[in-house]
C-alpha cells in the first residue's frame, strides 16, 4: 500500500471555452477508473491558481493518475478543456517531485491546450497513516432536507474497505443554520464487522445524544479481486443443498416463518454489445442486482463491451410479487456512473434454470437500448405463504427516484384515468339503451334477466358473478380468444416519454422555470400522482379479471369461492359481527399490528397497464444478435 500526496498548484495558458475568451476551470483526478478528487472552480481565468492538496491510497502503481480539466458552465454540460496522464512508476519513493503536464484532447492531438503544475510525493504508507487517511477520505455529506423532522434523503454512498475485518462508521445528524453554526442533533455508529457480506441489512439506528432514529440500508459486497460466488459452485445444482431448500419451502412448512416466502438465485453471466460510454469506444461496465431493498453488485470489467461477470447472487423472497431489477452501469465516467441498460423481471414470470438473453431497456423501461445481458434465475417458493403475504402490506422501497413534474407523464395519467371513466360511461350507456328499447331483442333479454335475478337474488351471488367472470376470461384465454389488449395510446406515450422528459429538463435548466415556480410544481406533481393512483386502481381491477398474473387470478378464484360458500351458508349479520369484533379487538390483541385492508393489499400486487408494458420482455432481433460465439466444425 502506498500513499500519494498531491498538491495541485496552478494552470497555465489553458484553452478558452467561454464566449468572452476565458474559462472557469476545475480539475478532476481519477485513479483506476474512479474519481478521487475534484478541485474548486476558478472563475474567468486561463492561468488559475488552486494550491489544493489531496491524499490518495494506492495499491497498484501500474494504474496511471488521470487528470482532466473542465470549464464549468452553470446549468449546462461542462466543456472539456484537456487531459493528461501521470505515470506513477516513474516517481521516486519518498521524494517530493514537481511535475508539469501538457494537456491534450484525443480528438485534436495537435492543439496546445495549456499545462498543469503539480507537486507529488509517493511514499509507502504504514498502517496507522493508512487508517487515518481512510477515515479522512470516508467523510460524506448528504443533501439538506428543509423544514421537516421526518426527512427522506434516499441517497447512496459507496466506501472502499481496505481492512477485511470491516470497521466503524460514525454518522452524525446536523441542523443547517444559514449564517450560523450548525446545530448538532445526534449520532450513531455501525460496526461493519458484525454484518454478513453479500446481504443488504435494514437498520433502524436510534440517535445518541438526540432524539429519533435513522433508517439505513447497509450492504457489504465484494471487490474486483474477490469472487462473490463461482459458477462452478452452484448451490441449486448440488442435490443435497437443493433438497434442503425444497424442504424449507415445502407445503408442510406453510405456517413456519410466514415472512420467509421463498428463495431466489440469480446468475449474472455476461453481457454483449453494450453501449460505448467512453471516448475510446469502450465502457467499464458493472451490474447492479436489486430485489426491493436488497441491492448487490458485481465487480467492474474495464474497457470491455462484452463483459463476463460469472457471479451468483442469492436473495430471500419476502413477497413473490416482487420485481427483480438488473441494471448495467459504466463506472468510468467523469461524474456518477453512467446508465447503460436495465431489465425488470417479475418473479412469477421466471422460468427456472433457463439461461436467457434479456434485451436491455432504457431508464423508463419503455424501449430497447443497446446490448443484451445473459441471466439464469431460479425461484423456489411456498405458494401458501406467498398467498398469505399477498394480503399484507407491501414492503416500502427506500431507494427510489423522487417524483418530478413531467407534462408527458401528467398527460399520460390523465388519458389512463379517462379510459377508466369512459369504460364506466360505456357500461352506463349500454344499460340505458336497454331501458330505451333501442334494440328490442336485447332489451327483452335484459328485462327477463332483471326479473330472474331480482326474484332469486341472494348476497352470495355477488362473489359468484365475479367468479363466473374470471372463469369466462380464462376460457377465452385457453381457447385462443384472448381478450386482453394493450393500450396503444399509452404504449406510444411511454415510448416518447423519456425523450420529452429530457427535453423538458433541458428547457427548465436553461430558463430556471422549476426554481421560480416550485409551489406550482409541487401541486402539479400531487395532481399527477393522484391521476396515476386512480388510473392504476382501475387497471389493476381489470387486469385481475384478465388473468394478467395467473397466480393472482387463481388466488382471487379461491377467495371468491370461499366468500360465495360463506355467504350462502352463514347469515350476513354473523359475518358483520365477526368482522366488527376483529376490528375492535385487533389493537387489544396485538398493539403493534399494522392496520391494513386485505383487498387493497391484494390489488397493489396486480400490475397496472404501465407496469405490464415495463415488465414486458423484448424479443431479440435474430438478424442483429450480438451472440456470435458458436462455430461450426469443418467437415
Amino acid at each position: 500500500m502506498y500513499q500519494l500526496d498531491i498538491t495541485l498548484r496552478r494552470g497555465q495558458n489553458l484553452a478558452a471555452r467561454d464566449r468572452g475568451g476565458t474559462s472557469d476551470p476545475y480539475v478532476k483526478f481519477k485513479l483506476g477508473g474512479k474519481e478521487v478528487f475534484r478541485s474548486k472552480t476558478v472563475y474567468k481565468n486561463l492561468n488559475p491558481v488552486w494550491e489544493e492538496k489531496v491524499y490518495v491510497l494506492i495499491d497498484n502503481l501500474r494504474e496511471p493518475l488521470y487528470i482532466k480539466v473542465f470549464d464549468y458552465d452553470f446549468g449546462l454540460q461542462d466543456d472539456f478543456i484537456g487531459s493528461a496522464f501521470l505515470d506513477l512508476n516513474s516517481l521516486e519513493l519518498n521524494r517530493q517531485t514537481d511535475v508539469t503536464l501538457s494537456l491534450k484532447d484525443p480528438h485534436y492531438p495537435d492543439h496546445d491546450l495549456g499545462s498543469i503544475f503539480l507537486s507529488v510525493l509517493l511514499a509507502p504508507g504504514d498502517q496507522r497513516e493508512v487508517t487515518m487517511l481512510m477515515r479522512k477520505s470516508w467523510k460524506r455529506s448528504s443533501k439538506i432536507v428543509p423544514k421537516t423532522l421526518n426527512p427522506q434523503w434516499r441517497e447512496q454512498f459507496d466506501f472502499h474497505l481496505y481492512d477485511e475485518r470491516g470497521g466503524i462508521i460514525d454518522i452524525t445528524v446536523w441542523d443547517k443554520d444559514v449564517g450560523k453554526k450548525d446545530d448538532f442533533m445526534g449520532r450513531c455508529q455501525i460496526d461493519l464487522s458484525t454484518l454478513s457480506k453479500e446481504q443488504t441489512h435494514k437498520m433502524k439506528m436510534p440517535l445518541e445524544e438526540g432524539e429519533g432514529y435513522l433508517v439505513l440500508l447497509v450492504t457489504l459486497t465484494a471487490s474486483a479481486s474477490v469472487t462473490i460466488s463461482d459458477l462452478s459452485i452452484n448451490s441449486l445444482e448440488d442435490q443435497k443443498e437443493r433438497e434442503e431448500i425444497l424442504k424449507r419451502y415445502s407445503p408442510m412448512m406453510m405456517f413456519h416463518n410466514i415472512s420467509d416466502v421463498g428463495f431466489l438465485q440469480v446468475k449474472v453471466i455476461r453481457a454483449e454489445a453494450l453501449m460505448a460510454a467512453d471516448v475510446t469506444g469502450k465502457s467499464d461496465p458493472f451490474c447492479v442486482v436489486e430485489l426491493n431493498n436488497d441491492r448487490l453488485l458485481t465487480h467492474t470489467v474495464y474497457r470491455n463491451l462484452n463483459p463476463e461477470w460469472n457471479k451468483i447472487f442469492t436473495f430471500n423472497i419476502k413477497d413473490i410479487h416482487s420485481v427483480l431489477e438488473v441494471t448495467v452501469y459504466d463506472e468510468d465516467r467523469d461524474r456518477s456512473a453512467d446508465f447503460l441498460g436495465k431489465v425488470a423481471i417479475p418473479l412469477l414470470s421466471i422460468q427456472n434454470g433457463e439461461q436467457k438473453a434479456y434485451v436491455l431497456k432504457n431508464k423508463q423501461l419503455t424501449g430497447p437500448t443497446k446490448g443484451v445481458i445473459y441471466l439464469e434465475i431460479d425461484v423456489i417458493f411456498n405458494a401458501v405463504k406467498a398467498s398469505i403475504r399477498t394480503l399484507m402490506p407491501k414492503e416500502q422501497k427506500y431507494i427510489e427516484e423522487e417524483d418530478r413534474l413531467s407534462k408527458q407523464l401528467l398527460l399520460r395519467n390523465f388519458i389512463r384515468m379517462k379510459h377508466c371513466i369512459m369504460a364506466l360511461v360505456t357500461a352506463v350507456c349500454y344499460i340505458s339503451s336497454c331501458f330505451d328499447w333501442d334494440s328490442p331483442p336485447r332489451s327483452l333479454a335484459a328485462f327477463m334477466l332483471f326479473l330472474f335475478v331480482v326474484w332469486n337474488f341472494e348476497l352470495y351471488m355477488i362473489p359468484l358473478a365475479l367468479l363466473l367472470l374470471l372463469a369466462w376470461n380464462y376460457f377465452l384465454i385457453i381457447s385462443g380468444k384472448d381478450n386482453r389488449q394493450h393500450d396503444t395510446v399509452v404504449e406510444d406515450m411511454l415510448e416518447n416519454e423519456e425523450e420529452e422528459d429530457d427535453r423538458d429538463d433541458k428547457d427548465s435548466e436553461k430558463k430556471g422555470f422549476m426554481n421560480r415556480l416550485y409551489a406550482i410544481q409541487e401541486v402539479c406533481v400531487t395532481v399527477q400522482n393522484i391521476l396515476d393512483e386512480i388510473a392504476s386502481f382501475g387497471e389493476r381491477i381489470k387486469n385481475t379479471f384478465n388473468w394478467t398474473v395467473p397466480f393472482l387470478s387463481w388466488l382471487a378464484i379461491v377467495a371468491l369461492t370461499v366468500f360465495t360458500i360463506v355467504l350462502y351458508f352463514i347469515p350476513l349479520r354473523y359475518i358483520v359481527l365477526v368482522w366488527g369484533i376483529n376490528k375492535f379487538t385487533k389493537k387489544i390483541r396485538n398493539p403493534y399490528a399494522i392496520d391494513n385492508n386485505e383487498l387493497l393489499d391484494f390489488l397493489s400486487r396486480v400490475p397496472s397497464d404501465v407496469q405490464v408494458m415495463q415488465y414486458h420482455e423484448l424479443k431479440q432481433d435474430p438478424t442483429h444478435s450480438p451472440s456470435k460465439r458458436k462455430k461450426t466444425n469443418p467437415v
